[in-house]
């Protein structure tokens, strides 16, 4: 019997259940109530907090990037260079292991595109807390970059996913973004650093 601690959310902790039985077992063509099943729920029970299977795979998506983010949060905090948080974040979100998200993510993308109900929140939260998180990373190491720069590496990145999930060779995908890096750095530096905070 499932666990559910006081004051916890009920919607929350369903979601938790099926982003793990996601990176298990994989979604992709399994139904509501496949999943339901896979979770230990009813299909009612999905339908009741997220509206639709579509409304579903979009909330899971939304998970899975806010994790995302908040790895490479962590890794900012590691990282001696913005070199070192990028290849470390190109490694986590293009590994064999995060494939069936990054599948995930552009089908939905795709329904969201479409205006397909229960998917909209992914269209409004599509790129800006990327920019915010970002721009707080690379302040933090010491580069003062704006949204424009942080907009281009989310494009590249999604762009040579895309690339993967097309069938192309990692090593071929992974050298053309570390390119991207060299390119990155070099305009960074013609920047300049930061300016050092007051007080």
């Amino acid at each position: 019997m499932w666990y559910m601690p006081s004051g916890a959310d009920p919607r929350e902790l369903l979601l938790q259940r099926v982003v793990s039985f996601a990176a298990d077992e994989g979604i992709a063509g399994k139904s509501l109530r496949e999943i339901a099943t896979g979770v230990g729920t009813s299909h009612r029970m999905l339908l009741y907090h997220f509206g639709s299977r579509e409304g579903l795979m979009a909330a899971i998506v939304g998970v899975v990037e806010a994790q995302t983010r908040s790895a490479m949060t962590a890794m900012t905090a590691r990282a001696s260079t913005p070199r070192e948080l990028m290849v470390g974040l190109w490694e986590q979100v293009a590994s064999p292991e995060t494939r069936p998200f990054v599948r995930l993510f552009f089908e939905v993308f795709g329904l969201a595109a479409q205006g397909v109900a229960g998917t909209e929140a992914l269209l409004e939260s599509l790129t800006s807390p990327w920019l915010e998180e970002g721009i707080a990373a690379a302040t933090q190491l010491g580069h003062d970059l704006d949204a424009r720069a942080i907009r281009l590496g989310v494009a590249v990145s999604r762009g040579l996913l895309l690339d993967l999930l097309a069938g192309a060779d990692q090593r071929d995908v992974t050298a053309s973004y570390e390119l991207f890096i060299d390119i990155f750095e070099r305009w960074a530096g013609s920047a300049g650093p930061a300016p050092a905070a007051e007080g």
